[in-house]
């Protein structure tokens, strides 16, 4: 199958979607009462998938599965993981993988759950969660094959808690998970680069989108920043250049060299950042987290792939779009992504000031970062419903 015939079977199953979802759930979210946590929120665990493609991951895939597995080890100190593999290689996993584990047999092209999987809604007085489905179509066509990954919401949904349809939402509109970073109270990050890009929704407007994540996010707030982290081929996913670490506080992606192009864009960033404001009307105080590197694709890594014309061909010398904004919050702590140990520690500081009481637990990450994203992207959180229960949702908090 081309690509031109994938984009098309991509359209058929998102009529076929609209119809079926929407005979069952015909209001949105917001409409029910449903809103995203934010991540510094408790979790009731966190999911990941097990990376297979040898035309994205060197020597095989092998060495990024054992980056996986030592973020999922360090993710289930802190909270219960769930880890999707596909169905010929499940048992595999479940044989090298902790016990504590649960290895679930699913399908899917490739592991970037953060932006293929669900993203769950909580309501009050809900005893359930509820899953928002976003239309994907691999970063604006970058990879193919990716039909399989279309299902993954669904199937992620159905194994974690029984999921029916009539527990999911259809959003119309192309989205991934990394585009966006909420706090839970009302305000939304996110950039013009990536949710405005015309390879995901050509022609919507800056008012449209907002219309839309309005009703599927329960937000009313928005922050827009202007580009992503230099030389990132999501087309600027917010979550490798800034993030909600707290309420009011953002984690920024930054440089001080001015000669680095990454500098322009963290510097507009960081000016928007401190003139704006949440949703509660509080000035955000801003934490610039140093950038590793640069760093480079060498020779070695580049040759460990086996070339495919339905991937984006990585080279030597490439630019690694690498951040530490790319952690991950989970229950106490937070999973840091190790990149370059010149850098470490300092980002480290950072990451310490910026959420106070959380255990931080670095995991060395050049091999997620090779196949072109970082922890962040490889994660995905399974909020707790607990949430609702201990303060209203945005639309009634107080300004």
């Amino acid at each position: 199958m081309n690509s031109e015939e994938e984009d098309l079977l991509g359209e058929e199953y998102w009529e076929n979607m609209d119809q079926e979802t929407f005979d069952l759930r015909e209001k949105t979210p917001a409409a029910e009462g449903y809103w995203m946590p934010a991540e510094f929120e408790p979790h009731m665990g966190t999911w990941l998938l097990w990376p297979e493609r040898t035309d994205n991951w060197r020597e095989g895939a092998r060495p990024a599965q054992e980056a996986v597995l030592n973020v999922a080890a360090a993710i289930r100190h802190f909270e219960p993981v769930y880890l999707g593999a596909s169905p010929r290689h499940a048992a595999a996993v479940r044989e090298i993988a902790p016990p504590d584990l649960q290895v679930v047999g699913i399908e899917y092209d490739d592991a970037w759950v953060r932006d293929i999987g669900p993203t769950f809604v909580v309501a009050e007085q809900a005893e359930t969660l509820r899953s928002i489905q976003w239309r994907f179509n691999a970063w604006g066509g970058l990879y193919h094959p990716f039909t399989r990954d279309l299902a993954v919401p669904r199937e992620i949904s159905a194994e974690a808690f029984g999921m029916e349809m009539r527990d999911r939402y259809a959003a119309p509109i192309v989205l991934e998970g990394g585009a966006i970073h909420v706090d839970g109270q009302g305000t939304v990050l996110l950039t013009e680069e990536c949710v405005l890009n015309p390879n995901r929704n050509p022609g919507m407007t800056r008012e449209q989108a907002e219309a839309v994540l309005r009703e599927y996010l329960g937000v009313n707030h928005f922050i827009w920043l202007s580009k992503g982290v230099f030389n990132d081929e999501t087309s600027g996913h917010i979550d490798n250049l800034a993030c909600f670490a707290g309420p009011g506080r953002v984690c920024l992606s930054w440089t001080d060299d001015k000669t680095d192009p990454q500098y322009a864009i963290s510097l507009d960033a960081w000016e928007r950042l401190n003139d704006a404001r949440d949703a509660m009307g509080r000035r955000l105080e801003v934490f610039k987290v140093p950038m590793p590197g640069p760093l480079y694709m060498t020779a070695e890594e580049a040759g460990g792939l086996v070339p495919s014309e339905s991937m984006k061909r990585r080279q030597a010398g490439d630019r690694l779009a690498a951040s530490y904004v790319n952690f991950y919050l989970v229950n106490g702590g937070i999973i840091m992504p190790l990149l370059d140990p010149s850098t470490d520690r300092q980002a480290a500081e950072v990451l310490n000031r910026a959420c106070p009481g959380r255990l931080i637990v670095g995991v060395p990450a050049r091999e997620i970062l090779l196949g072109g994203g970082g922890i962040h992207c490889i994660t995905q959180q399974i909020p707790s419903y607990e949430i609702a229960r201990t303060r209203p949702g945005p639309g009634k908090q107080l300004h």
